[in-house]
C-alpha cells in the first residue's frame, strides 16, 4: 500500500475541524486526520507493506522547464524560493507528521528532484505483487493495471469510503484504461495543475478521440493526415497545441525510475522507537487517533 502523503494530509487538515488542539493549543487535525485514516487503511485493507510516499520536491525544475505554468498558482505570491502556498496552520503539522510516521516505523521515502506521484510511479513499477495506491489525485489513475493487479484508492468521503478504481471503473466513468488516462489528462489539461490542454478538447472529446485513434501519438498522426475524419477546426487546434503536446505526456506521466533509498517497506506490528512515540503523543494530544493506529498495527 502506498500513501500520497501530502494529498491525504491536505485532505485531513480540511476534513477535520481544528478544534482538534495539542496542549499547548497548537492546531493537531492534519496530523490526527491522517493517523485516523492510516488506522482506517491499515485495520480495512491489511497490507503486508506500507510507504508513506512524500513529496521531496512539490514543483521539480525539470517539468517547469517543459511547461513553465506548471503548479504555477499554487506558488505563494509572498513565498521565497517558489515554495508551495500551504496554509498557516498547517506547515507546522507537516514535521510532526514525520516525526510520528518515524517513530512508528513506517517506511517514509522522498526522492530529491521528484514528486510523491513519481515515488508512487516508481515503487509500482518495481513492485512484484498486488500494489493499492491511497491518493485523492487522479493524476495516479495511469497506474491502474488490471493485469498487474494496481488499483487507487480514491476517497469518496473520508477514508470510510473508498472508490476502488480498476480499468473497469475508469473505462466506465472515464472511457479509458488506466494505460491511456495520462494521454486523456494531457489532452483535456488541468488548470489546478498549470496545464493548458488543447482548445476545444474536454475529457468526454478526449476520451472519444482516444477510443477512435489509440492513443496520443495516433490522434496528432491523424491531425496531420488531411484524410483521417477530424474536423478541421479540431485538426487545427490540435497542430496549434503541437508544442505543449511534445512535451506534456513527460509532465503528466508520473517518473517510472526515481532515485530511491534502501528501506523497509514491512507493515511494523509494535512502533520502532516507543519512547520518542511517547513523548510525541504526549507533546502533541495525539489522544485516541495514535491509540486506533497502534491497535490497528498489533493486529
Amino acid at each position: 500500500m502506498l500513501l500520497d502523503s501530502a494529498s491525504l494530509y491536505f485532505r485531513a487538515y480540511f476534513g477535520v475541524p481544528d478544534t482538534l488542539r495539542s496542549p499547548q493549543g497548537e492546531p493537531v487535525n492534519a496530523v490526527r486526520g491522517l493517523l485516523d485514516f492510516i488506522a482506517r487503511l491499515v485495520h480495512d485493507h491489511r497490507p503486508d507493506q506500507l510507504v508513506a510516499c512524500m513529496d521531496a520536491d512539490w514543483r521539480p525544475q525539470w517539468r517547469v522547464d517543459l511547461i513553465p505554468s506548471y503548479k504555477t498558482h499554487r506558488v505563494a505570491e509572498a513565498a521565497q524560493d517558489g515554495e508551495e502556498e500551504v496554509p498557516d496552520t498547517l506547515a507546522p503539522q507537516v514535521p510532526v507528521i514525520e516525526q510520528v510516521l518515524d517513530a512508528l516505523g513506517i517506511a517514509r521515502i522522498g526522492s530529491a528532484g521528484y514528486e510523491a506521484d513519481d515515488v508512487i510511479g516508481t515503487l509500482t513499477t518495481q513492485a512484484t505483487g498486488p500494489v493499492q495506491i491511497v491518493t485523492g489525485d487522479r493524476d495516479l489513475f495511469q497506474l491502474v493495471d488490471d493485469a498487474r493487479a494496481i488499483t487507487v484508492l480514491y476517497p469518496v468521503k473520508g477514508m470510510g469510503n473508498l472508490q476502488v478504481t480498476d480499468d473497469a471503473v475508469l473505462q466506465e466513468k472515464y472511457g479509458v484504461r488506466g494505460a491511456q488516462y495520462a494521454d486523456l489528462a494531457a489532452l483535456r489539461g488541468d488548470p489546478s495543475d498549470g496545464l493548458p490542454g488543447v482548445k476545444g478538447i474536454g475529457e468526454k472529446t478526449a476520451a472519444q478521440l482516444i477510443h477512435e485513434y489509440g492513443d496520443l501519438s495516433g490522434i496528432r498522426a491523424a491531425a496531420q493526415d488531411i484524410g483521417s475524419g477530424l474536423t478541421p477546426a479540431r485538426r487545427r487546434n490540435l497542430l496549434e497545441a503541437s508544442a505543449y503536446l511534445d512535451v506534456a505526456p513527460t509532465v503528466v506521466g508520473v517518473a517510472t525510475d526515481a532515485p530511491l533509498p534502501a528501506f523497509d517497506p514491512a507493515l511494523p506490528s509494535e512502533p520502532l522507537d516507543p519512547m520518542t512515540l511517547e513523548a510525541l503523543a504526549a507533546r502533541w494530544g495525539l489522544g485516541t487517533s495514535l491509540e486506533r493506529v497502534l491497535e490497528a498495527l498489533s493486529r
